[in-house]
């Protein structure tokens, strides 16, 4: 499956004008990135793929739509999939991207 491209659209809107943002495609997906560190995507499985404070992550997922993401067989903390149903709102579309903004800013630049 390839990534929603109406969906990057969106996320794209969304980050526009932010400093150090890029495009870029990873995951199967086209992915947004802060600094050079990954913020958010557009996923090849459908809706977002995001990244977020690990620590966080059993908060995130408590929100309908958000588990984590599985890697290589593995639950990933601070990697999280978010549903396309869980952003066909542009407020809660905002809000997950933030959240991967956020997270993506506090790294270090690469």
């Amino acid at each position: 499956m390839a990534y929603d491209p109406e969906l990057a659209d969106r996320v794209r809107h969304t980050v526009a004008g932010m400093a150090d943002a890029t495009e870029k495609k990873m995951f199967g997906g086209l992915a947004f990135l802060i600094g050079g560190n990954m913020a958010v995507a557009a996923s090849g499985e459908g809706g977002l793929l995001l990244r977020a404070d690990p620590a966080g992550s059993a908060d995130l997922c408590a929100n309908p739509g958000v588990e984590r993401a599985v890697m290589h067989g593995k639950a990933m903390d601070g990697w999280l999939r978010v549903s396309p149903e869980a952003v066909e709102l542009d407020d809660a579309l905002d809000r997950w991207v933030r959240v991967g903004v956020d997270y993506a800013s506090s790294l270090p630049v690469k």
